[in-house]
């Protein structure tokens, strides 16, 4: 079911993910990155290192939860005036909700000094939290909201290009705190959160879709559709070597279908020209529904 029905018809339910989302984004930085000083990038890698810098001077560092709220307070007033209210509303109350889990959960080192579990581990976690929270339309700020206000101004980045600017310079403040080996696998755990928030946003049902080549392209249409029940678009083509007019056919099938696929087109034409390729999302009958905004 798509975060647009589920918005519509249930909107409390996006900010019950937000909650879930935001607390387990908490107990990631507050249990596994921050004991063991993987900075990855964002206001809560530099609330990490502020922790560290003023450990000296006041018992326990700045504590996590103020330096986020701290840091992004500044940063909403400037959204509010630049973009408005409607841009800042989830996420202002996203950014609350990760200050006020920070504020709960106790210190507790879950790694023990392991950086492969930790990066390996909480990259996963967070790429999970940070998916959730996109997923309901939101973010918890920090440079995230920096890079949109940046761009602004520098239209020829793209916010992506700015967050890789912004988290670069925090992860590489990060190896002078720290040092090389914490850096070296906060990029690990960069690297796995980018992949399983993609993985989340983008959608888990992977789907497969195949262009057909076949001079027995009508044959092969109606087996797949009496077969496999599914829905087969026919394109416009021209061979260029042959300068022939062809019919390609399209369609889009489940993994379990594809073999199928292949088989039947096997049985139709021995010939024919197959090009199959990964679908993230297909949202449409007989796949995902969609009833819109």
């Amino acid at each position: 079911m798509s975060r647009f029905f589920m918005g519509r018809k249930y909107p409390m339910f996006l900010y019950f993910v937000i909650v879930v989302g935001t607390g387990l984004l908490a107990f990631t930085i507050k249990c596994i990155f921050d004991p063991i000083g993987l900075v990855t990038g964002g206001f809560t890698g530099i609330a990490i290192l502020l922790k560290s810098w003023t450990g000296a001077f006041y018992q326990g560092g700045i504590p996590l939860w103020f330096a986020n709220l701290a840091l992004n307070i500044p940063v909403f007033l400037i959204a509010l005036r630049v973009k408005g209210k409607g841009f800042i509303a989830r996420t202002v109350i996203a950014t609350m909700l990760l200050s006020a889990w920070l504020y709960v959960i106790p210190e507790i080192d879950f790694v023990s000094g392991d950086y492969i579990l930790a990066s390996v581990f909480g990259g996963v976690l967070t790429g999970v939290s940070m998916g959730m929270i996109l997923w309901a339309n939101a973010t918890t700020g920090g440079t995230e909201m920096v890079a949109v206000l940046i761009q602004c101004k520098l239209k020829h980045y793209s916010v992506a290009q700015l967050m890789q600017v912004l988290d670069g310079i925090v992860v590489l403040v990060g190896l002078y705190v720290f040092g090389l080996r914490p850096s070296m696998y906060a990029i690990v755990a960069i690297f796995i959160t980018s992949k399983v928030t993609d993985t989340i946003l983008e959608g888990m049902k992977f789907s497969k879709a195949a262009y057909i080549i076949t001079d027995k392209y009508a044959e092969a249409a109606r087996m797949i559709m009496e077969r496999l029940d599914r829905g087969v678009t026919g394109l416009e083509a021209k061979g260029m070597y042959s300068g022939e007019d062809k019919c390609m056919l399209y369609c889009v099938v489940s993994k379990k279908q594809i073999i199928l696929l292949k088989e039947i087109i096997y049985q139709v034409d021995r010939d024919a020209f197959v090009i199959v390729g990964d679908v993230r999302e297909v949202l449409g009958e007989g796949f995902i529904e969609y009833r819109g905004h």
